[in-house]
């Protein structure tokens, strides 16, 4: 089994300072305006919860060098939640990202180049066409539809802003993975399933898998898909008991979501342990669980099942994943980053983001009956691995810290480089593309980065919810552009990432 060097990805970096020792060449950095508006009229944020490039998009630009222009897809969350969340439409965002190689050092900075211009947004419904929600899913009950399994649902009063209204209830997503079908229909992973859901090209939901009962978060020895994170309108409302008992622990769902670039595999990765396994505690969550889909044929299979240990911090804690990619049939790469630090942030240093090379080649398959049931764990409460399971191999070194970028880099993509500025060495360069995540934070007043600009003008700064008719400031006080940086990376020499 080998196990290859980890890609330091993010190290001693500041925006404008694109360079990084452990990787090949510093390559780009970019910005998107916190206070960018879709067509709908919603401010675009978070969109670093998961991007996916459109494989046979990416083209070289002519007669401009080292220059490349591409669709790409950004995947929001639950919308702007930092103070509760709110009944805002899951959606999906195409933009059109462009790169162009420039010399930089850090002495000499380059500028941004690293451009996007939003394209489109593609609004989600259920399967019967009911807009999907951000908030979150009520402790007990689900939504029923023929041929889905049971579907974590939010009943919500007013308009679920906080004003007046009907109430009603819709779907509860939580998106955080996302893969494109090559069909034209997307795949989605969620936290508060923890679901996979798949939609047709118009954003309607046409088929959900739901995980290993052992990932299924229990309360009172009943599901219960609600994740503690109270309504905007009601910020008092209390969730006992606020954890789960067993299964994904609460926001720590399908937080990764790959495929094989045929697409004849999906694979899905816990944020962190499921609370059986440690989960419960953030020194002990490190042995999490990674779920393969055969989706080649008529009826989706559940495939295989492994344990991914997770990387330690300097303190102890556990750095849980935000997103991983595919290499080949038995590696994968994991974005694994600590929290709590960055742009915005009471801490300005964090202590580890890396991306990390996982192999399952000699990992333990433990999909059965033993380790998936309701009660089923592959390690004690206390976050020790049960002997008889081999987890993944993973390539690590020491960590890294970064200065004053943003918290949450939660997303990957992987482009080629063109042939004639490949350089020589063990396996071929890609560009590794990563967004963060801002979590809607703007504030009334100009973004410093105004030049980025998505389909409606928006001169305040401000922040808009329920279709551009409600403004709204982050309490936080920042204005938090979506960063972008990219790197060129070169990969083991069997790697065939592109999707």
């Amino acid at each position: 089994m080998l196990c290859f060097k980890r890609l330091c990805f993010i190290a001693l970096l500041r925006l404008g300072a694109v360079a990084s020792e452990s990787l090949d060449n510093p390559t780009g950095w970019g910005l998107f305006a916190s206070d960018a508006r879709d067509r709908f009229g919603d401010t675009i944020g978070g969109i670093g919860s998961a991007i996916a490039l459109e494989g046979k998009s990416w083209k070289r630009k002519k007669d401009k060098g080292e220059a490349y222009e591409g669709i790409l897809y950004g995947l929001p969350d639950r919308g702007w939640n930092t103070q509760g969340t709110q009944n805002t439409q899951s959606r999906i965002h195409k933009f059109r990202i462009s790169l162009e190689i420039v010399e930089s050092s850090l002495a000499n900075p380059a500028k941004a180049n690293v451009q996007l211009k939003c394209l489109d947004t593609i609004l989600l419904t259920g399967p019967d066409g009911t807009p999907m929600t951000g908030l979150d899913a009520d402790v007990t009950g689900y939504f029923s539809y023929k041929g889905f399994p049971d579907l974590p649902v939010a009943t919500f009063t007013g308009d679920g802003f906080g004003n007046d209204g009907p109430g009603g209830s819709r779907i509860s997503l939580d998106a955080e993975g996302l893969v494109l079908g090559k069909d034209g229909t997307f795949w989605i992973s969620d936290e508060y399933g923890p679901y996979i859901y798949q939609f047709d090209r118009r954003g309607k939901m046409i088929k959900a898998i739901k995980p290993p009962d052992a990932l299924l978060p229990l309360r009172n020895s009943s599901v219960s898909f609600n994740a503690a994170s109270p309504p905007i309108y009601n910020p008092g409302i209390k969730t006992v008991p606020e954890a789960p008992e067993t299964g994904r622990a609460n926001n720590q769902g399908l937080e990764a979501l790959t495929s094989s670039p045929g697409g004849e595999f999906l694979y899905a990765l816990l944020q962190s342990a499921a609370m059986q396994d440690g989960g419960d505690k953030s020194s002990t969550r490190r042995n999490t669980r990674l779920l393969r889909y055969r989706t080649s044929a008529k009826k989706i299979e559940y495939d295989a099942e492994y344990v991914v240990q997770l990387p330690l911090t300097p303190s102890g804690k556990v750095a849980g994943q935000s997103e991983i990619h595919f290499i080949s049939q038995s590696q994968l790469l994991v974005l694994a980053r600590d929290s709590g630090a960055g742009h915005g942030q009471k801490e300005s240093e964090s202590k580890y983001r890396n991306a990390d090379i996982i192999d399952i080649s000699g990992a333990t398959n433990i999909k059965g009956k033993e380790y998936d049931s309701f009660d089923g764990a592959v390690a004690s409460r206390n976050g020790e691995l049960k002997p008889e399971i081999k987890p993944d191999c993973t390539a690590r070194g020491s960590p890294q810290d970064a200065g004053l970028l943003n918290e949450k880099w939660e997303s990957f993509a992987l482009a080629p480089v063109a042939e004639e500025f490949q350089t020589k060495g063990e396996g071929r360069q890609y560009y590794l593309i990563s967004f963060s995540d801002n979590d809607f934070i703007t504030q009334n007043g100009l973004s410093i980065s105004s030049f980025w600009r998505c389909a409606l003008a928006n001169k305040t700064g401000a922040g808009y919810i329920n279709n551009g008719q409600q403004r709204y400031s982050d309490e936080s006080g920042f204005n938090s552009d979506t960063q972008v940086l990219v790197f060129k990376v070169r990969l083991p020499r069997d790697a065939d990432p592109l999707l």
